[in-house]
């Protein structure tokens, strides 16, 4: 759905995919990979964008969680890539009643189209949590 208010933040066009994600979580451990793909449906500009987000994550018993992953996203238009990786460590507290698991982390650029974002970043998150 084209929710975009300037061309120079989205297609301004419908498209639709197909995601997966498959995981196995062992003890404290927690391993897997989430993937999507999208293609244009119609319109004058061609999207065909692949996701792939594998993941690790161990979580200790004094609720730290330790995540490895990539957020990978591949232009089959114009061949280009852009590969972050991201390390974070996340703490999961209470504020009030509200479980909450705010973390802080690292994230290297491994590849970029030209002109993309390079180098280190930080990346910050606080996520509400809703247990049954």
């Amino acid at each position: 759905m084209p929710t975009s208010t300037d061309p120079q933040f989205g297609p301004d066009q419908f498209a639709a995919g197909i995601t997966g994600v498959v995981l196995k979580q062992n003890g404290p451990w927690t391993v897997g990979a989430l993937a999507n793909h999208l293609w244009n449906l119609g319109g004058s500009t061609d999207i065909s964008d692949t996701f792939f987000q594998p993941f690790v994550t161990y979580t200790t018993p004094t609720a730290w969680t330790f995540s490895l992953n990539t957020e990978t996203n591949h232009n089959w238009i114009s061949d280009e890539a852009s590969v972050p990786i991201n390390a974070v460590a996340s703490k999961l507290v209470r504020i009030g009643r509200q479980p909450v698991s705010i973390g802080a982390g690292v994230r290297y650029w491994a590849d970029t189209p030209a002109g993309g974002p390079e180098g280190w970043g930080l990346r910050l998150t606080v996520t509400l949590l809703y247990p049954k």
